[in-house]
């Protein structure tokens, strides 16, 4: 893809919390249209990368570059908010700023939630309240829509539903999507690139390439690894392995 389909980039972005790295020495890049995700072990960047992005973790050192004007979309990985307080969707969607109802609907359309908009916050079941958040992040037709662990607390079919929603969601906008999930199996699936971290870059590239990286299963453990038994017989086909993108010289 051409450099003008680019809308973020990081240049060795590092973050340190009292002197102790968390991230360092990121280098990323996401392209239009596409959908990456970010795996990694607890405690391994995957949150503190996405807010560096958007600007609420200020960096240690390196740069995020995005084309001028830009909209981001975010979506938190929770957000407290006191169920009791009465509130309907589409008061919350016009928080902090007032939004029109027309671009509310689409949204909650964009969404899935069609129709909910004057149902009250407190009756939503846990994955309509998430879906709420993903149409808050869509109302301003975002260039980029960063994802944080966005299907955290959904059960099964829940999740699924919402990756479709996803999907969907990049099909309609032709917005870029990055990501961050705990949900293996599901991200290997929907994603068009898997980048691993461990407060480096551990490898990065196509999910059928990194599903057989030994850095990628060395990160999770091999038990992980079973839930791809198809793909076990390329465990020694050198070629694949090849292919990704291992970072080595960036271990912390």
């Amino acid at each position: 893809m051409g450099k003008q389909m680019r809308v973020l980039a990081t240049k060795n972005l590092s973050v340190s919390f009292g002197g102790n790295s968390v991230l360092k020495d990121i280098n990323i890049h996401i392209e239009r249209g596409e959908i990456v995700t970010i795996v990694g072990p607890n405690g391994s960047g995957k949150s503190t990368l996405l807010r560096a992005i958007i600007g609420a973790q200020p960096l240690t050192s390196g740069q995020v570059e995005m084309i001028s004007k830009q909209i981001i979309g975010y979506v938190p990985q929770r957000l407290n908010i006191d169920e009791t307080l009465p509130m309907t969707v589409y008061r919350f969607l016009s928080l902090p700023k007032r939004q029109q109802k027309d671009n509310m609907e689409a949204a909650l359309q964009q969404a899935g939630l069609s129709g909910l908009g004057k149902q009250q916050l407190s009756t939503l079941s846990g994955g309509q309240f998430q879906r709420v958040l993903l149409a808050r992040a869509l109302i301003e037709k975002p260039d980029l829509l960063l994802l944080d662990e966005a299907t955290q607390g959904l059960d099964h079919s829940g999740s699924a539903d919402f990756y479709r929603q996803i999907e969907r969601v990049r099909q309609e906008l032709g917005c870029a999507i990055l990501m961050v999930s705990h949900e293996l199996h599901t991200v290997m699936r929907t994603s068009d690139r898997v980048i691993c971290l461990n407060g480096s870059i551990c490898c990065e590239g196509a999910p059928e390439v990194v599903k057989v990286a030994p850095e990628y299963r060395l990160l999770f453990g091999l038990d992980n690894a079973e839930m791809f038994a198809s793909y076990h017989h390329h465990d020694h086909d050198h070629d694949h392995h090849d292919h990704a993108t291992p970072r080595h010289e960036e271990a912390v």
